[in-house]
């Protein structure tokens, strides 16, 4: 599976620091990915829901480490380019990996 395109949109919250969009093999879409920022560095948290209990659940996530570590690693790369470009003064949304 290839990622084929990563959306940054940045956020200027404490912790949440964006939403990414991620498309795969130019045919599918994960939409609300979030850049969370914590003492151990940058997390990229999977988009879920709120189940009645009030836990949250993973509404798409990978299923090995090694696609995980992949993905996280394109991701905050893009994450890394957006910020720079913002300081920049370029526009805050990016496309294509």
């Amino acid at each position: 599976m290839e990622i084929t395109e990563v959306r940054v949109h940045l956020r200027s919250e404490e912790k949440l620091k964006a939403f990414v969009t991620v498309t795969f093999d130019h045919c599918f879409v994960v939409r609300n990915m979030k850049v969370i920022v914590s003492d151990k560095g940058l997390i990229l948290c999977m988009p879920s829901r709120k189940m009645p209990d009030g836990s949250f659940k993973d509404v798409a996530h990978p299923i090995s480490a090694e696609f995980r570590s992949l993905l996280e690693k394109n991701v905050f790369a893009r994450y890394e380019d957006e910020r720079r470009k913002t300081a920049a003064g370029a526009g805050a949304d990016s496309r294509v990996v």
